[in-house]
């Protein structure tokens, strides 16, 4: 019996389970290494006081039946094995401007989004229409998120298409608070109006309008159905026993040596961990010098601050929707522009479900932008030893957020039965992201070339994947996998497979 090709994956994220998935549906033997004790990166869950909390995976976009993420979910069969809830139609995003306590709720739908728009700028319908309807123009130029064949890279886009997000904006508008409304969701994609692309703004834009859901009782039940899609087909996850070392001849990986010493071989590998994470598990004379100082000199997106909340049993009103919340217009795109007496300058919050049918919130989750630069003077510190200067300082961002809060929600304090936090710090060591980094490299509109990451490396049989390829997120991520899982089943084969279910 002829045995099946092998793969092994560095990383057991959402980039590697669903790399690690895919192959197992298209016939490789796969095994996983993974450096933390739980699977899953940003889909994994943490417990304090019995209350389960995400650490990344917030909303969903593109489940709804011949949505791309429900295609791909559906060939690797799955969807029954989630529980999905779409968020509230007349208002899957709530945008709050304390200046003029003006509250925007984003409809579900692209006619349904625009016609709101215009409800509340009647004088700009016009440019309304325009701008959604380049929005989506950008969006069909990204072959892979519509599940089609994609063309080569850097070929010629539109001329809207690498322009900045802000310059975009703008060209459809002069009114500033329309402006500000159309970019309020930038802390999803770490947005910078003079250097993201716009195209990450408007695929991330109607990946939402066209339907934003979540789990129901946590994202961890997507990383377990990908797991047993792996096991299933014989594969192997080990959790808690990452790669110590990479093993490379000949411009080929040859082996990985793992934190228990154990020698790992393959025909084929994946890394799924940051680009520079990778470069350290490897010999530096066996991999081009120029690549590597290429790819780590790539800036990194800014981090976040996260305040976890457990409440008392049936207290807090919950919400089905983002809630994002600043003080004036003008601070849509200064969110990592801060000091210490400004911070934060913006909050996004969530209550995640537990049933699909909450009526009241067991926790809340907010995030505030944070730089690494925030906490660098504990940066070679761990976690549970980073001194008492450390633990004061996360307290006084613990209240910081809190009274921020209660200019929303002025009860809030009464509800609260427990508070915990995260911070940069604590992305970086348990997630393996450079310094924290929320969304992966930074991608510049002035020099695309220099932030571009091909899945393809400079090893023949190493591929890379996973947020800091291409896109981030529940979207970016899981596209990134089928473009790196390509390279060895083929991409026509593959997008066949998935459009099965369109």
């Amino acid at each position: 019996m002829e045995s099946k090709p092998t793969v092994i994956i560095i990383g057991g994220g959402i980039g590697g389970l669903f790399c690690g998935a895919i192959l197992s549906r298209e016939g490789r033997r796969v095994k996983i290494f993974e450096q933390h004790f739980q699977i899953g990166g940003g889909l994994h869950q943490f417990v304090r006081q019995g209350v389960a909390f995400e650490t990344g995976m917030h909303v969903m976009g593109a489940f709804h039946p011949g949505g791309v993420l429900h295609r791909l979910c559906s060939y690797l069969g799955i969807p029954d094995k989630l529980t999905v809830m779409p968020m509230d139609a007349d208002g899957f995003d709530l945008f709050h401007v304390k200046s003029d306590d003006r509250k925007y709720f984003m409809p579900h739908g692209r006619e349904r989004f625009a016609a709101y728009l215009s409800s509340h700028f009647p004088d700009e319908t016009e440019n309304i229409r325009r701008y959604m309807d380049a929005l989506y123009g950008i969006c069909k130029e990204v072959k892979l998120y519509n599940m089609e064949i994609p063309d080569v890279a850097f070929r010629e886009f539109s001329d809207d298409f690498m322009r900045s997000v802000g310059d975009f904006i703008d060209s459809f508008t002069a009114n500033p608070r329309l402006r500000s409304v159309l970019g309020y969701c930038n802390p999803l994609y770490a947005g910078d109006r003079y250097t993201t692309p716009v195209y990450i703004h408007a695929l991330i834009s109607k990946f939402y309008i066209e339907g934003a859901c979540r789990f129901a009782g946590g994202s961890r039940q997507l990383a377990d159905a990908l797991a047993g899609i792996i096991r299933q087909a014989g594969g192997e996850i080990y959790a808690g026993n990452g790669v110590k070392r990479i093993e490379i001849e000949n411009r080929n990986a040859t082996c990985v040596v793992t934190e228990n010493g154990a020698r790992h071989v393959a025909d084929h590998y994946i890394s799924s961990i940051h680009p520079s994470a990778f470069f350290k598990l490897t010999d530096p004379a066996k991999i081009q010098r120029a690549y590597r100082e290429r790819i780590d000199s790539i800036p990194n997106t800014y981090s976040a601050y996260t305040l976890y909340l457990v409440f008392k049993p049936e207290t807090f009103p919950f919400f089905n929707y983002t809630y994002y919340y600043q003080s004036d217009y003008e601070e849509t795109w200064r969110h990592h522009r801060y000091t210490e007496e400004t911070w934060p300058r913006g909050l996004m919050l969530i209550t995640p479900p537990v049933t699909p049918h909450d009526v009241f919130a067991e926790k809340m989750i907010v995030n505030c932008i944070m730089n690494f630069d925030t906490v660098r003077r504990w940066e070679n510190t761990s976690v549970g030893k980073r001194g008492e200067a450390y633990e004061a300082f996360k307290r006084r961002c613990e209240e910081k957020i809190i009274d921020r809060t209660e200019e929303i929600f002025p009860d809030i304090r009464a509800c609260i039965k427990g508070i915990y936090s995260s911070s940069p710090l604590t992305i970086r060591d348990f997630c393996n992201r450079k310094e924290g980094a929320m969304y992966g490299v930074r991608k510049d509109c002035r020099n695309m070339a220099l932030s571009h990451i091909s899945v393809r490396t400079k090893l023949k049989n190493l591929f890379f994947t996973g947020q800091d390829i291409n896109l981030h997120g529940i979207m970016g991520v899981p596209l990134t996998a089928i473009n790196t899982c390509a390279e060895l089943v083929g991409m026509e084969n593959l997008l066949d497979k998935i459009n099965v279910y369109k």
